[in-house]
């Protein structure tokens, strides 16, 4: 008889007699099997293990204990026992014993109860206590608790990942609980905050048009690490990277995070919206050598961590006081599994990585030229058609736009968020970047021959200031999250048109609303995936808090009055995203150099005077005419960063083009004349038009069979667009 059906056997017998079994060491995590549940665990360097069952979250004793042997529950560096009887919802941590040498980067500690990393499940003790993690002694009943999972009992009703091509893809990036915790949202107190609310809400994201929506952190995180006295809002805190928040679910019972984000992400799916998760596999909270055991600390800290030459300190890449040694084998494997579990059992569509530089170093914290973690995601067949998105830099200084390692990353595109910025704002030398952006930014990605999808182009993100705030405030005002406002990035490219923060005034509230859609347009029509952040398309504020991640009120909160308040800005960009014109305009799936761009998808470039676009530094305004592939549509765009009116001259059309050309955005126009139907855009009559101040005019044409665009004299960059030289 083999060994493993030698041990199948054993385990049988065990189970029907109501004995624990030695178990095995794969799966990971607990296993759900017939008659019990297997649980397995990592650790080299522990001396004993045990495996706690609790009855209730905040019990001050498990109802059982169960010490495993290590002469028999333990294989190579696994410990891993089989219990009968055990269900999924059932409880669960270990104590885990062995050396506390700092300085050899060891800190076990058998006084804590610890979560299980391949937990499918986490509850939370109303009482749940970080100090307690923190300092000495028993912290059983405010610990955080591991819960027994079955992956597979759950009705998907036949739903399967969207797969939307990337072209056809507009991302929402928004926050679970901040998107309906508000009382305008009108939904119930129940649910408000919750994945069941956003289920609510999804009829308002279809009406908006986008196609996806990228939620902030869901993986079990730590409210508590944050300033004393505030909440850790955003999420970026894990603890667990297989576990639910279980504070976004509207039910207590410590399977119902697991079910009700199933219900949102199926919900979703059958609404046509594609589930991104922002993934933090950069670090955890457990936070520096002062902070609390919760997990990977006491089960081997010195493999789940990047420490540094004094090992009893830990490299800081993440600037929260700890960096996830990702390139291990042991936690490569689990940053792998917690992806594919997140895809085949919770059917995610795709990720978005925190500070995914992080990933590109080995456990001495140096760059690796080709760092095994990141192909091992980019080349799983699990994940393959899953969409990637890398945020390409770090917190130490490692900035890889354009160069993050991979086959299929995407990356979010800060270059395009301080150029835009930068041209609306005025500022000089900002012309020639804003031309690279439009494309796609070919200087950025065209030496990886990439779709132009590969660049995720937004303004605003969770990070930094609202759209609202970025034309509201020329500083940042983070005085509420109590650390003296040193938090939060100093330079954000932002202007207030004339005062800090709210105004009255009709004339600074109206150029402010200009300057929003000015960015919604060259954001939502550039070559690219496009992204906006949640109640930008309704001026959503955060006071000017540029930094609000532990702010859990109404500065992060979404306020549904505004939809009605700035229903002309949400009108455009339902408008907009009905209409994405400017993916149609690419002339292959493979990048190009920036001169076979223009010939090859017919673009051209001008200024007021035709084929004259002016590229000096002291420039202030673009036109860009282009044609789609099938030479049916010819579009001329007009972007005025200037701050009064100019006149451009509009190209010919056909032979008998004097009322060729439809308008369908002029941004200066008052609502609903802004942006219009396509069968009501008014004709321009002549050959010239006048665009307003700080505006975007969108002007289109039916092409009769007059001179090509790309053909007009001096339409081509100056050489350091050509050679990318900025």
């Amino acid at each position: 008889m083999d060994s493993v059906l030698e041990r199948a056997v054993t385990e049988i017998s065990a189970a029907a007699e109501g004995a624990e079994s030695i178990g095995q060491s794969s799966p990971l995590g607990a296993t759900v099997l017939p008659g019990g549940v297997n649980f397995s665990v990592f650790s080299r360097n522990a001396t004993a293990v045990e495996l706690l069952l609790f009855n209730r979250e905040d019990d001050f004793q498990p109802e059982r204990m169960i010490t495993l042997d290590p002469a028999t529950n333990r294989t190579y560096h696994y410990w891993h026992v089989f219990v009968p009887k055990v269900r999924p919802g059932q409880l669960y941590g270990y104590r885990v014993d062995g050396p506390f040498d700092p300085e050899s980067g060891l800190r076990f500690d058998s006084s804590k109860v610890l979560l299980d990393p391949y937990g499918r499940g986490v509850v939370v003790p109303r009482n749940y206590s970080r100090d307690a993690a923190r300092l000495k002694g028993d912290n059983a009943a405010t610990a955080m608790k591991s819960v027994v999972v079955d992956p597979l009992a759950y009705d998907w009703e036949g739903d399967k990942l969207l797969h939307r091509p990337a072209s056809r893809t507009i991302i929402y990036e928004m926050h679970v609980a901040g998107f309906t915790r508000d009382p305008s949202s009108g939904i119930s107190e129940k649910t408000r905050g919750t994945y069941a609310g956003l289920i609510e809400k999804i009829p308002y994201l279809q009406k908006l048009g986008v196609t996806a929506v990228e939620l902030l952190p869901v993986f079990q995180f730590d409210v508590q690490d944050a300033p004393p006295g505030k909440p850790n809002y955003w999420g970026y805190a894990p603890v667990s990277f297989f576990a639910p928040h279980q504070g976004y679910s509207s039910r207590r019972d410590p399977l119902a995070p697991v079910n009700e984000f199933r219900d949102m992400v199926k919900a979703l799916h059958r609404a046509g919206i594609e589930v991104i998760l922002d993934v933090v596999f950069n670090h955890t909270a457990e936070g520096d050598h002062r902070g609390p055991t919760q997990s990977f600390r006491g089960l081997e800290n010195s493999i789940y961590y990047i420490l540094e030459s004094d090992r009893s300190r830990y490299a800081n890449y993440s600037g929260t006081g700890n960096t996830l040694n990702a390139n291990h084998p042991v936690v490569r494997r689990m940053i792998v599994d917690s992806l594919r579990y997140w895809v085949e059992a919770m059917h995610v569509d795709g990720f978005r990585f925190d500070l995914a530089s992080i990933l590109d170093r080995d456990e001495s914290g140096n760059l690796m030229p080709s760092p095994p973690v990141l192909w091992d995601i980019d080349s799983d067949p699990v994940l393959a058609g899953t969409k990637l998105i890398a945020e390409a830099w770090d917190a130490a200084g490692l900035y890889q736009v354009g160069s993050f390692i991979g086959d299929s990353w995407r990356e979010w595109n800060g270059r395009f968020r301080d150029d835009i910025r930068s041209f609306f704002r005025g500022d000089e030398r900002s012309v020639g970047n804003l031309a690279d952006r439009l494309l796609g930014s070919p200087q950025i990605y065209g030496h990886k021959k990439r779709e132009a999808e590969a660049s995720v182009n937004f303004v605003t993100c969770h990070d930094g200031f609202t759209l609202n705030d970025l034309v509201s405030y020329n500083q940042k005002h983070n005085e509420s999250n109590g650390e003296g406002d040193r938090d939060g990035a100093n330079d954000n490219r932002s202007w207030n048109c004339g005062v800090e923060g709210p105004t009255d005034d009709p004339a600074i509230e109206k150029l402010r609303n200009r300057q929003v859609k000015n960015f919604l347009t060259v954001a939502l029509l550039s070559l690219g995936l496009p992204m906006i952040s949640m109640g930008d398309e309704v001026r959503r504020t955060q006071q000017g808090n540029n930094n609000a991640y532990c702010q859990d009120d109404e500065i992060n909160w979404f306020d549904w009055t505004l939809v009605a308040k700035h229903s002309d800005v949400h009108r455009f960009v339902t408008m907009i995203n009905s209409r994405r014109l400017f993916r149609d305009l690419e002339p292959a799936r493979q990048w190009l150099s920036l001169n076979e761009i223009l010939l090859q998808a017919n673009k051209a470039w001008h200024g007021v005077k035709l084929g004259q676009p002016d590229w000096a530094d002291s420039s202030h305004s673009l036109a860009i005419c282009a044609q789609t592939p099938n030479k049916e549509l010819l579009f001329h765009v007009i972007l005025n960063a200037y701050w009064e009116a100019l006149e451009f001259e509009l190209p010919h059309v056909g032979r008998d083009d004097a009322d060729s050309w439809r308008r369908w955005i002029d941004t200066t126009l008052d609502s609903p004349h802004d942006i219009v139907e396509w069968d009501t855009a008014p004709t321009i009559p002549g050959r010239i038009y006048r665009a307003g101040p700080r505006s975007v005019v969108v002007l289109f044409a039916g092409v009769g069979d007059g001179t090509s665009p790309s053909k007009q004299p001096g339409s081509t960059p100056p050489d350091a667009i050509k050679h990318g030289v900025e």
